[in-house]
């Protein structure tokens, strides 16, 4: 299973969603999208932003469990 921790990321970087969203320039409704894991494709461009705007790796913000 594939996870978003992007709730941990942003609480590490003491941040919230509104502010990663300004900071992106994506919609916050996408960003909360994330946040709450309810992504069904995931889109490497929003991946990408969200990664470079918390200077962060792909593997800090998804998790995999089997």
């Amino acid at each position: 299973m594939i996870r978003i921790t992007l709730d941990k990321a942003l609480e590490k970087s003491q941040i919230t969603r509104y502010e990663l969203a300004k900071r992106t320039g994506i919609q916050y409704q996408i960003i909360d999208n994330y946040y709450k894991n309810r992504i069904k494709r995931y889109d490497s461009y929003i991946l990408d932003r969200i990664c470079t705007a918390l200077d962060c790796n792909i593997s800090d913000i998804i998790e995999y469990k089997k």
